[in-house]
């Protein structure tokens, strides 16, 4: 009974790492849409949002059977109800890169984004990748250290978030206001992205600790 019981919670772990798997390579397909005015491709990441939500919805009620039948406590506790908020911010994950690639479809055949910023996305879009990767090695290994390099790379999205919110604002942008709101709109997406994923990592830090997670400061 006991060996079945930790089968079911070790399922839900295998279930929000494959969620990470998933998101990240939406926001990853999402990108390239993005960058190279990709139709096919936007339409493959816009369908292929509904497997992420069907696969949080299985995390869901694989949360509320354990709950009504096992009546968890301490430490198992904290790992359903933990994982039932990491499973809904993946699946939000997930609808951010479904909003880049249809941002991408409603201006095909022309690109979302200025020339001149296509190296800036390119780098949000490596980001976003860099960090639900290790997003799914936290929840894999449990190695709450990780934490450290997700906040880095959160801290290295929203610079670029900024940056690119001063450039669509200065006295020198030429592209118009429908070009404003594509960028800024998208920027924000990817901030968003690298948001929950820090979400993701804190609710791992108190699943494993007990305690609430400590930000890390970071210098320079």
């Amino acid at each position: 009974m006991r060996q079945a019981y930790q089968e079911q919670l070790s399922t839900i772990g295998d279930d929000l790492v494959a969620m990470t798997r998933l998101v990240g390579s939406a926001m990853n397909r999402a990108t390239q849409a993005l960058l190279d005015a990709d139709l096919q491709l936007a339409e493959s990441v816009i369908r292929a949002d509904e497997d992420i939500d069907a696969l949080n919805a299985e995390v869901e009620e694989r949360c509320f059977e354990i709950t009504a039948l096992q009546a968890p406590v301490a430490s198992d506790l904290r790992v359903v109800f933990g994982s039932l908020r990491i499973a809904g911010s993946l699946e939000r994950m997930g609808d951010l890169a479904d909003h880049v690639a249809k941002q991408a479809r409603m201006r095909y055949p022309r690109t979302a984004v200025p020339a001149e910023l296509r190296g800036t996305f390119a780098e949000m879009g490596g980001l976003a990748e860099a960090i639900v990767s290790k997003t799914g090695g936290v929840i894999a290994t449990k190695e709450v250290s990780m934490a450290a390099d997700i906040a880095r790379h959160d801290e290295d999205m929203d610079r670029l978030h900024r940056e690119l919110f001063g450039i669509v604002l200065s006295p020198t942008w030429a592209h118009g206001i429908e070009a404003a709101i594509d960028v800024t709109l998208l920027s924000r997406y990817y901030e968003r992205y690298a948001d929950h994923a820090v979400s993701v990592t804190r609710r791992v830090v108190t699943m494993v600790t007990g305690e609430p997670y400590v930000a890390v400061t970071l210098e320079g």
